[in-house]
């Protein structure tokens, strides 16, 4: 058992700066739009300019730039999401109003993390 300690130990460790590292990032793969009537993962209502995001920490903000029309917004991330395919982040409805995309229902983007 000592001996397997610190595999596990440095396996926790690359684990979590590699997941550091992905928040860091930048992301580019479809974002679709959701209208929740309900209650986020977070605890609070969908907001105007609001998302859901995999592993991004709430109340973190990003940049969502469509890349059919290069419109952007900066949205708050409040709730899990999405769980499908090749999805990288759902937006409000107003979010995806202002990206354009709203009639298409997904598009190609790129999501950047933004410093408060």
């Amino acid at each position: 058992m000592k001996k397997l300690m610190p595999r596990i130990l440095a396996v926790g460790v690359a684990t979590m700066l590699a997941s550091t590292a992905a928040q860091a990032g930048d992301w580019v793969g479809k974002a679709s739009y959701y209208a929740l009537k309900g209650r986020t993962a977070s605890g609070v209502r969908v907001g105007a300019f609001t998302a859901a995001h995999r592993t991004l920490p709430f109340g973190s903000k990003v940049r969502v730039t469509n890349l059919r029309n290069n419109r952007s917004v900066v949205v708050t991330v409040n709730d899990r999401g999405p769980f499908t395919r090749g999805r990288v982040i759902d937006v409000s409805v107003t979010a995806a109003d202002s990206l354009g995309f709203r009639s298409a229902g997904v598009a190609p983007v790129k999501v950047e993390p933004v410093s408060d």
